[in-house]
C-alpha cells in the first residue's frame, strides 16, 4: 500500500522508527496495521527531505516542540539551497571547460578550485631582473638557511598584479609546520587561507607557461578574478636544478574571488 520494501520496513524496525503491531514467532513475519500508515508516510516524507533517521526518530516522538521542528525544516531548506548553488557553480565550471575544449581545442580539465589553509614560511623576497632570475633568489635563501632550506618544500610568491618582463617583485621561501628564527633579511610568517584556482605543471620549468595559459583562461571561463600573490609549489625539483628538466613538478595556485558583475 505504502510502496516501501520489506527490507526498509525491517530496517525502519531495528531503529525504532516503525514497530510492527505483532510478529508471527513461527514465521518471523511482521503484521501491521493501516492506522501506521500516517506514522510511515511521516517518515517517507521527512526522508524525502533528506533528514537523517535517527532526526527523524526524535521528530516522531514527539520529543521536540513544533517551534523547533519548524527549525529543523528552515536549516534543512538552508542546507538544500547550499547544495543546489554548489550543483549550479559545478555546472557552470562543467560549461566553461567544455567551451574551453570547443573553443581552444585543449583539455583544461586539471584546474581545480580548493581552499588552502594557513601556511608557515621563512621566506626572502627582492626585486629580481626577470623571472628566470627566481633561481638566484633561492640560492640566496639556501645560504641564509642552511641545510634547513634544502629539507623543505620550496614555494615563490609572485607579487605583481601584472606580468612584468624584468623587474619582478618576487619571494621565495620554504613551507614549514610551525615557525622558526631566521635572520634578517629574511622573514618567517603566516600566509593566509585563500581560495585557488590550481594545475599541477609536469615538466620544464620552462614550458610553465602553457600551463599558466590554461589556468587563467579556466578562471576567466568560470567568473573568477585573481586576489593576490600567485603562488608556485615546487613538489620536485631535479638536481642539479634546470630549467629544460621534464621530470619537475610545480603546483601553480592562483587565489581567486569571484568576479562580480558591476552595477
Amino acid at each position: 500500500m505504502a510502496r516501501v520494501s520489506v527490507r526498509t520496513l525491517r530496517h525502519y524496525d531495528e531503529l525504532g522508527l516503525l514497530k510492527p503491531l505483532k510478529v508471527d514467532v513461527t514465521t518471523g513475519y511482521r503484521y501491521y496495521s493501516v492506522t501506521q500508515l500516517p506514522r510511515l508516510h511521516r517518515i517517507l516524507a521527512l526522508r524525502d527531505l533528506g533528514f537523517p533517521l535517527e532526526r527523524i526518530g526524535t521528530t516522531l516522538n514527539g520529543e521536540i516542540t513544533a517551534e523547533a521542528l519548524r527549525g529543523m525544516l528552515l536549516l534543512r531548506q538552508v542546507e538544500q539551497e547550499a547544495q543546489i548553488h554548489q550543483e549550479i557553480e559545478r555546472l557552470d565550471r562543467l560549461k566553461a571547460l567544455l567551451h574551453l575544449i570547443e573553443q581552444e581545442n585543449q583539455m583544461a580539465g586539471d584546474v581545480i578550485l580548493k581552499d588552502i589553509g594557513q601556511q608557515w614560511i621563512a621566506s626572502l623576497r627582492e626585486t629580481i631582473p626577470a623571472y628566470r632570475s627566481i633561481g638566484t633568489l633561492f640560492g640566496k635563501l639556501y645560504a641564509a638557511l642552511g641545510p634547513l632550506g634544502y629539507e623543505r618544500t620550496g614555494i615563490a610568491l609572485l607579487h605583481d598584479t601584472e606580468f612584468h618582463e624584468q623587474n619582478v617583485d618576487a619571494e621565495v621561501g620554504i613551507c614549514l609546520k610551525e615557525p622558526i628564527a631566521v635572520p634578517e633579511p629574511l622573514r618567517c610568517y603566516q600566509l593566509p587561507s585563500i581560495t585557488a584556482a590550481s594545475i599541477i605543471h609536469h615538466g620544464a620549468f620552462n614550458r610553465i607557461s602553457a600551463a599558466y595559459r590554461a589556468l587563467l583562461q579556466w578562471i576567466e571561463a568560470n567568473r573568477f578574478r585573481p586576489s593576490g600573490p600567485t603562488r608556485e609549489i615546487f613538489l620536485y625539483v631535479s638536481t642539479p636544478v634546470t630549467r629544460d628538466d621534464e621530470t619537475n613538478v610545480t603546483e601553480i595556485q592562483v587565489p581567486v574571488e569571484a568576479d562580480l558583475p558591476s552595477k
